[in-house]
């Protein structure tokens, strides 16, 4: 049965094609939610009893709510996810032409399932960085790109010259991959210009001539024709539409610098199934939790009393590059949550002790989607451990520590799901097939602080497109919201440390 919660996500799916996107959709939930924005740039003036969020690369978001009883020391509680999925990023140089087409070069971008991206109707989203000029200044910024038409498409090679194509079918990413973008005869009766030559262009635009310049080398210039109503990196130069495009934007082509692309299914998130009771949709993994957590944070500190009688800080954090390692500025790995937690803290005292005091009274969710059993491949799961659809949310266990849940803080969030009613599961992969990992064991290990990994169900997981229950997101939201609204009160009562 669809739920308020799940149509909720559905619209944030849709609007969200990248990590970029998610993040600005997260931003203006937030300043709805009188979220106020701050920048790690500026110095911080926070207050008890006020919520506050900054962002770093327009891919990484964290939000908190202050306690009106907070004091420095106290504890932080935290949901943490990831904004990124796998995806086909667009290269620097993405021209390719190749028998009589032009094709799009593109990079793999974390571990995906890349035959499912076969045979889709593909677009390109992603972001463009732009001078901008005002009162004789000069200064850069970004803008948000998302061509919602179907411009691309990877076509499989047909069975007849591919036999054995049913016995296995392997991808070569690097040459297999690279999605159609237009036949070479059509793109030659668009283009006003021969190849490599810098000369003006015959077609006038309001009585100006087009120049071609030497970047329309590495780039199909037939990426900037669905482009209305936004920029595009000239790079991708279209000669009569970049200038009227640039017109509409305020903008001169030269003025737009470079850009972050890449490849995405333009098919839009549903919710489906003869009962209405899955969502089929790509990105689950992980805007799923990154939807349910922000909403939580949202919805705990949404009345005038929510933060009446809370002693700590609640927090949402979503960051980037989970899916490649973390290892990035922006990314789990990188300081920017101990950064945030510092910050808060030193913003109410100058002590410096009280920090690692504050990080021993904290509690992190590690929440990433994790594998419903499939009932083609049931032999994949361990027998006792078989989370299913509907089942509420998974506590992950690994005994070498890729999830970094133990006894106490499998406790605890279980105690919470008990309190309210919620369902929750429990998963242990097989021994005798290797383990994921999330961002919780980098976490745990880099600031120290108790973790519970967890996730909600879902199949197909990393496939151009997933799926999972309409119920697991009403209880994912649920078990959230109580985990912000019961964790002082529970944590108060556990003694493990003394």
């Amino acid at each position: 049965m669809e739920s308020s919660v799940a149509a909720d996500l559905v619209h944030f799916l849709n609007a969200s094609p990248t990590a970029f996107h998610a993040v600005e959709e997260a931003k203006k939930k937030l300043s709805s939610a009188g979220y106020k924005q701050i920048s790690e740039r500026e110095d911080w003036d926070l207050e008890a009893g006020k919520k506050y969020f900054f962002t770093r690369n327009h891919s990484t978001i964290v939000a908190f709510a202050i306690g009106e009883k907070y004091v420095a020391g106290n504890g932080f509680y935290i949901v943490g996810a990831h904004t990124d999925s796998p995806c086909l990023k667009v290269k620097p140089v993405s021209k390719v032409s190749k028998g009589g087409f032009l094709e799009v070069g593109v990079q793999t971008y974390g571990s995906g399932l890349w035959h499912t991206w076969f045979d889709r109707d593909l677009s390109i989203a992603g972001r463009i960085i732009i001078r901008e000029q005002k009162d004789g200044s000069e200064s850069y910024a970004h803008r948000l790109v998302s061509i919602e038409e179907p411009i691309m498409r990877i076509p499989t090679l047909a069975i007849h010259l591919d036999r054995g194509v049913n016995d296995g079918f392997k991808v070569n990413t690097q040459s297999h991959l690279a999605p159609v973008l237009a036949t070479s005869v059509k793109a030659k009766l668009n283009k006003p210009v021969a190849e490599n030559v810098s000369v003006e262009s015959e077609v006038p635009t309001d009585g100006k001539k087009m120049k071609e310049t030497k970047n329309s080398q590495k780039h199909h210039s037939l990426l900037c024709r669905d482009l209305e109503y936004v920029l595009i990196t000239y790079f991708f130069l279209f000669f009569l539409l970049i200038q009227l495009i640039a017109a509409q934007s305020s903008c001169e082509p030269d003025d737009i610098r470079d850009f972050e692309l890449q490849a995405c299914d333009t098919q839009p998130s549903i919710i489906a199934g003869a009962m209405k009771e899955f969502i089929f949709s790509g990105r689950l993994d992980n805007l799923c939790m990154s939807f349910c957590s922000l909403k939580a944070l949202i919805e705990s500190t949404s009345s005038a009393s929510s933060l009446q009688d809370e002693t700590g800080v609640r927090m949402v954090a979503l960051f980037d590059h989970e899916e490649v390692g973390s290892n990035s500025a922006q990314g789990a790995g990188s300081p920017v949550m101990l950064d945030a937690l510092s910050r808060i803290t030193s913003s109410f005292s100058s002590e410096t002790k009280l920090l690692p005091k504050a990080i021993q009274r904290s509690f992190l969710v590690s929440a990433d989607m994790a594998h419903a059993l499939h009932p083609n491949y049931m032999d994949k799961h361990e027998e006792n451990h078989q989370p299913k659809m509907h089942g509420g949310l998974v506590i992950k266990h690994n005994a070498s520590q890729r999830y970094a849940t133990n006894a106490v803080t499998s406790f605890i969030f279980r105690e919470i799901a008990t309190k309210h009613g919620i369902p929750v599961q429990d998963f242990v992969v097989r021994n005798d097939m290797p383990c994921g990992s999330t961002i919780g064991p980098i976490l745990a290990s880099g600031v120290g602080i108790r973790t519970v990994d967890v996730g909600a169900p879902q199949l197909s997981m990393h496939s151009i497109r997933e799926m999972c229950a309409v119920d697991d997101v009403k209880h994912s939201y649920e078990h959230f919201k109580a985990f912000y609204e019961e964790f002082s009160h529970l944590d108060a009562k556990i003694t493990v440390d003394i």
